[in-house]
């Protein structure tokens, strides 16, 4: 068994707007990330923030999705990852919610590696999702660093080659939502 967590408690300051909300093919972007990550996780906790009420609206339909509330979203995503860390089972994926593109074939290479810390490569650059072994778990609530790559590099990590370039997207400006819009 696989746990996934999507995170979705940040403010989206450089957009101005929740980019969880914005459409992409018909479908608000945590939608798509919340689908792909379903076809191979068995539980999924969505960490929510700044913008709850407004992401709970929006994933109301589906009832097989843990929705977390992080109220410490303000200190940044590695406070929403601890908190969605401190909920999994089994080794797990973290991947930020406005990771649309990411296929869940990327999921299941990531699962078939071998080390405990497994990250996706496209065109010999690092993306998400990360894959962790659950032994990482107290490592990650216990650490003093705050920030994922940083955490991550304190360990030897399998890099994984996939051929998406869905693990190196995600949507901070307006220019990155113009190059959504062109996938559509």
């Amino acid at each position: 068994m696989t746990d996934g967590i999507i995170l979705a408690g940040g403010y989206s300051s450089r957009l101005g707007k929740n980019k969880m909300n914005v459409l992409f093919r018909n479908k608000p972007v945590i939608l798509h990330t919340i689908a792909q990550m379903k076809a191979v996780c068995e539980n999924v906790y969505l960490v929510t923030g700044f913008y709850h009420d407004e992401i709970k609206r929006l994933v109301k339909d589906l009832d097989d999705i843990n929705v977390i509330y992080n109220a410490n979203y303000a200190q940044g995503m590695f406070s929403s990852i601890k908190h969605g860390v401190m909920y999994v089972q089994n080794n797990f994926f973290i991947i930020p919610g406005d990771y649309p593109l990411v296929c869940s074939e990327t999921y299941n290479k990531l699962k078939l590696g071998t080390k405990a810390i497994r990250v996706p490569s496209f065109s010999f650059k690092l993306g998400h999702p990360i894959y962790f072994d659950l032994s990482y778990k107290e490592k990650i609530l216990k650490t003093k660093v705050n920030d994922l790559k940083s955490f991550r590099n304190q360990y030897d990590f399998e890099i994984i080659n996939v051929n998406d370039s869905g693990i190196l997207f995600d949507i901070d400006t307006l220019e990155d939502l113009k190059k959504l819009k062109m996938e559509e």
